[in-house]
């Protein structure tokens, strides 16, 4: 049976956080095609995984024989998570919009799974292919057109990622306007967030099914 890896990064819980209502909704969907399969789940706001430090960082360019003590160990958790990543034969990720950028902890988790020569500049990485879903959440709209497109650095960041270098077949699904029900000034925009969600949970449990049905091929 297929696994599927379902990373959340929300500071907020699933109760008023737009990114895991929607990741919520395609793993349901993704459950009900692969009763018997396997989810690997991380909550990088409940559990965050190290920032990249000097030794995990130059242990990723160094021959393991000549690791220190340090770097053995900090490299140890960076093969830990990427083993994850390899293992998995689709990727789930809700990422937030916060002050323009992902949040640190995905970034962390992220500094630890690019490694040259293993999921990145290589024709041999197993990440290559794998169908990755990224929920890309935002309180506002940096849709092309509107005035803030120039500041949409989540699907730009996370294409040059995942795309780019990991060679990974990503899609996104964009819940946006999600502060309309919050902010007053943004009060005319509500029936707006309310059809961005609602669209937005549609295309999780349809993406959910597609790839469950290409997996179960």
């Amino acid at each position: 049976m297929a696994t599927l890896l379902h990373i959340d990064s929300s500071v907020f819980p699933a109760d008023v956080s737009a990114s895991r209502a929607v990741t919520d909704a395609f793993r349901r969907a993704w459950e009900e095609q692969h009763p018997e399969g396997t989810v690997i789940y991380r909550d990088l706001a409940a559990d965050p995984v190290p920032h990249i430090t000097a030794d995990a960082h130059s242990a990723g360019f160094a021959d393991p024989a000549t690791h220190t003590s340090g770097q053995a160990a900090a490299f140890a958790e960076r093969v830990r998570l990427i083993e994850e990543l390899e293992r998995a034969d689709a990727v789930l990720i809700g990422a937030p919009m916060y002050n323009f950028s992902i949040p640190s902890t995905l970034k962390a988790w992220l500094d630890n799974v690019i490694l040259l020569g293993r999921t990145a500049a290589t024709e041999e990485s197993k990440i290559k292919g794998t169908p990755v879903t990224v929920v890309a959440s935002r309180g506002g709209s940096y849709a092309p057109g509107t005035p803030r497109e120039p500041y949409e650095y989540v699907q730009n960041y996370l294409t040059a990622v995942f795309a780019d270098a990991l060679g990974a077949d990503l899609d996104f699904i964009v819940p946006e306007l999600t502060m309309a029900p919050h902010n007053p000034e943004m009060a005319q925009l509500i029936p707006l967030f309310e059809a961005s969600r609602e669209r937005a949970l549609q295309d999780a449990a349809a993406k959910a099914k597609e790839l469950a049905q290409r997996f179960a091929a």
